[in-house]
């Protein structure tokens, strides 16, 4: 039997597209005690807010006004204003997204992602699940962690 190129493209397609989202089930199994509904989320949020904490969405790199925030502070979620960074953690990581070494004590929860065909840890606030970014082991110390934020997941609070 002879398979056709363009059949062939596409079932590897689908099986990529299928293969390689999000676990989920696992997302979908963790609770939550900050919860809104859709409507509530989306009157909340701004769309692009929305796209990323409550659709796993990414913002374009280096377009994040709190890349240049040096301010003294805290980092708290955009979605439910739980505390989750302090900005003595921050760092110039030289990829476009504000990036900490360490978050605070019981701020983030991560999770298994394999959206973009790679594993990767996703990182998510504890208390209303909101989709944060991911966290890399190519940190600084004395964590060696990059967690990798959008900031439109944020809001700053300075000190």
């Amino acid at each position: 039997m002879r398979v056709h190129r363009r059949q062939f493209i596409g079932v590897v397609g689908t099986a990529m597209i299928v293969g390689c989202s999000s676990d989920t089930s696992e997302a979908a199994a963790q609770k939550f005690e900050f919860t809104l509904t859709d409507a509530e989320w989306r009157k909340r949020l701004t769309p692009a807010q929305y796209r990323i904490l409550r659709q796993e969405g990414t913002e374009r790199p280096w377009t994040s006004p709190l890349n240049k925030e040096k301010r003294a502070g805290i980092y708290a979620c955009a979605g439910c204003g739980l505390p989750l960074y302090a900005s003595k953690t921050k760092f110039e990581s030289g990829t476009g997204w504000p990036s900490f070494w360490q978050p605070l004590n019981n701020a983030v929860r991560t999770r298994s992602d394999f959206s973009l065909g790679m594993a990767r840890t996703e990182v998510i606030c504890r208390r209303c699940g909101g989709h944060l970014g991911h966290v890399f082991d190519d940190g600084p110390p004395p964590t060696g962690k990059r967690h990798c934020i959008n900031g439109l997941a944020l809001n700053f609070r300075p000190a």
